[in-house]
């Protein structure tokens, strides 16, 4: 299954350069500009640092306490491990598996799904605001094709999952309120939640626009918030390896309809995903300095020593 994705990834990266060309895509890369691709980069840092403190802050809320630096390396391990295995999830399966080490499974695995979930809920959140700003305001602003339609099986799908969760009975479920009761709507958590979300959606988009602006294309705010938001969904579809070939493909349909080239929308996807790994380096430290910290740790504590107890959590 992972060589088959990535297969699927080169694939899809080879049909699209092929059928642009790709040499509008290779002038425009050759060409990038250092100082929008700095800024670029510095978005993707902003966004990790913003998701690394939502998911501390979701964590402690069910019981699981981190620090901001055990959060912000682990966060950074992720994102590496997602850029570089198939499926894109993988590395956040990877958090919460050595979160669940010390705090059980049920929290740590909640604590992740709801952080990912408020990220992928302002994503949607935001296009939807766009889309309306582009009925009510006066302004010319093509939408992609089928949007509205797909905007509203979303909000129809997360509207009856919001039903069966409210409505169903058992473990599981109680489980589940009970996490999203204390993670979300416990007194000033929903408000932190959403301006925490909207930071690492609006650092992302502003990433992918500021690409964008390095290989020389230049994207309004609210055509911005039109076209990156579906780009970045494709790259969630879980058939390649960190949405590569997806993404590009998106890109590549979707520039066109703001009245920008094809090859316009490769170059800026594929500057995109190159600064998105870069940006994920840092997790290459975090095992090293894990392992270096294990060792000193291992020679301070005398082998007799009773174990510490594991930290108590909201949710077992």
């Amino acid at each position: 299954m992972n060589v088959l994705r990535a297969v699927i990834a080169l694939s899809m990266l080879a049909l699209v350069w092929l059928a642009l060309r790709g040499t509008d895509a290779l002038t425009r890369l050759g060409d990038m500009s250092p100082g929008w691709a700095l800024a670029a980069f510095v978005a993707l840092n902003v966004q990790t640092w913003l998701s690394a403190w939502r998911w501390r802050l979701t964590a402690r809320q069910l019981g699981i306490g981190m620090s901001v630096s055990h959060a912000l390396g682990e966060y950074y391990l992720g994102q590496l491990v997602n850029q570089i295995l198939p499926g894109g999830m993988t590395g956040d399966v990877g958090r919460a598996l050595r979160s669940a080490v010390r705090n059980g499974r049920t929290p740590a695995a909640l604590a992740v799904i709801l952080e990912r979930f408020m990220g992928n809920a302002m994503l949607v959140v935001v296009l939807l605001t766009a889309v309306v700003a582009v009925w009510v305001l006066p302004v010319d602003q093509p939408l992609p094709p089928h949007l509205p339609a797909i905007l509203t099986a979303l909000l129809s799908a997360a509207a009856i999952a919001a039903l069966i969760v409210a409505r169903a009975s058992g473990r599981a479920a109680a489980t589940l309120r009970q996490a999203l009761s204390l993670g979300l709507m416990a007194r000033g958590m929903l408000s932190r939640q959403i301006l925490l979300s909207l930071g690492t959606v609006l650092a992302n988009i502003a990433a992918f626009a500021f690409a964008a602006r390095a290989t020389g294309t230049t994207l309004p705010p609210l055509t911005a918030l039109i076209l990156i938001p579906p780009i970045l969904f494709a790259m969630m579809i879980p058939i390649s390896i960190a949405g590569w070939g997806v993404r590009e493909g998106a890109a590549a349909a979707i520039f066109p309809l703001a009245g920008l080239g094809a090859g316009a929308g490769l170059a800026a996807s594929l500057a995109f995903g190159i600064l998105f790994l870069a940006s994920s380096l840092p997790g290459l430290v975090v095992p090293i300095l894990r392992r270096g910290g294990n060792a000193r740790a291992h020679r301070r504590v005398c082998p007799a020593s009773p174990a510490s107890d594991k930290p108590k959590t909201e949710i077992s």
